[in-house]
């Protein structure tokens, strides 16, 4: 019985951050671009900043291959998501090469940043804050 060889179209990969989750697709191809949402990352991603916090772990790993990236993300603001984005891309360029973990794990970009907003307690104003007190 011959094994087929099946060739993977492309590696998936899913990134979180506080509320926000992304599922990044990367595929080999000639040119590096990446679309998030159906969008250029220039028009979703407005500022420099998280513009370079998406495609940061390309640069880290500085690999010979380009690749196509679409990106589907939601929840959360801008600036997580795109911390989202980026933990997908690593944990996508991780399948692709298991030896990019000595790069990518000293960066934090494997880590999924569990902060999140802590919820409000009854009897107070905020998740801590209570309301003033007065002995009499």
């Amino acid at each position: 019985m011959a094994e087929a060889k099946v060739k993977v179209r492309y590696i998936e990969a899913v990134g979180r951050r506080k509320t926000s989750i992304a599922r990044a697709r990367l595929e080999e191809a000639a040119k590096q671009s990446v679309i998030v949402n159906d969008k250029e990352i220039f028009n979703y991603f407005k500022t420099k900043e998280q513009q370079h916090t998406v495609t940061e772990a390309f640069k880290v790993t500085d690999l010979p291959v380009k690749f196509k990236v679409s990106i589907k993300v939601s929840g959360g603001g801008s600036s997580s998501q795109s911390v989202a984005v980026r933990h997908a891309i690593s944990r996508a360029l991780l399948k692709h090469d298991a030896s990019l973990r000595k790069t990518l794990k000293p960066l934090g970009f494997l880590k999924r940043d569990p902060r999140a907003k802590e919820r409000r307690k009854f009897g107070l104003k905020k998740a801590r804050k209570a309301p003033q007190w007065s002995k009499r």
